[in-house]
């Protein structure tokens, strides 16, 4: 119980074990990079898509007075034809957009799950290694968790989490670079809320982390009680304890059910 409560206020954020995980990534370089360059070009793309709205919409819908835009020397002056053309260049860029988050699925989750592979490989040939009183120490339970859960929890950081972070916070450098070129005035004013923002993801930041740990533990409990109630049903139907063992089995279940609960809320 020590050691579970040690991990539920473990540091947030430590730049040492990042680095260890990281390593795992090296056998899988050229991936990670191509990967990588599909998510900045997709990013490009995210932005161009409403530009290319804009521009259509005030060169030739609403004849915005002293706009002007990149695409100017080569869309046509004729209203039709310069839609067309700008129709063409948005099908294009939905197409490449298409292309670029094909490439950045395949090759973060082909990497995932070698990176999976290779770090449940590692703890299984670890836990060979270990002396027999680690495991009259530590539950068999919590042991299957580290390899199962958790190694499918860092698996989601190498293929969603990265990918969500390099994505947005390009696309969020596209905007504000595309906000400081329109009016420079107006996007300082609209920048005033960022403060704000901040703190509310750093607020609810810290509390989903906790949950979501609480929720990494309970489950923990739940395979750990699970396992030594299947390896021992003889025994508990032989002195007949099964309501106990369900009781008892429900209470944990219901310690995850709040955890989660309280992720949500």
């Amino acid at each position: 119980m020590a050691n579970q409560e040690e991990e539920v206020l473990g540091k947030a954020y430590d730049a040492r074990l990042m680095r260890r995980l990281l390593t795992y990534l090296r056998p899988y370089t050229w991936q990670v990079t191509v990967a990588l360059i599909a998510i900045i070009l997709k990013a490009i793309l995210d932005v161009l898509g409403p530009f290319l709205t804009k521009t259509a919409i005030d060169k030739y819908l609403a004849h915005a007075p002293g706009s002007h835009s990149i695409l100017d020397s080569w869309l046509s002056s004729q209203p039709m034809k310069g839609i067309a053309q700008i129709a063409l260049l948005y099908v294009g860029t939905l197409v490449l957009t298409f292309f670029c988050e094909f490439l950045q699925t395949y090759y973060m989750q082909w990497t995932g799950q070698m990176v999976m592979f290779d770090l449940r490989s590692q703890i299984f040939r670890h836990l060979q290694r270990m002396h027999i009183g680690f495991y009259d120490k530590n539950p068999v339970g919590r042991l299957v968790t580290r390899v199962t859960t958790d190694v499918d929890a860092l698996n989601d950081m190498f293929t969603a989490g990265v990918v969500s972070i390099f994505e947005d916070v390009f696309v969020l450098a596209g905007i504000l670079a595309i906000m400081l070129c329109m009016d420079w005035k107006l996007a300082l004013i609209t920048f005033a809320v960022l403060p704000l923002i901040f703190w509310a993801t750093m607020v609810f930041r810290v509390k989903v982390r906790d949950s979501y740990r609480r929720i990494r533990v309970a489950i923990a409990r739940i395979n750990s009680y699970l396992q030594e109630a299947v390896s021992g049903m003889l025994v508990l139907q032989l002195f007949n304890r099964e309501k106990r063992a369900l009781r008892q089995f429900s209470k944990i279940n219901a310690s995850h059910m709040e955890a989660f609960k309280d992720a949500i809320m």
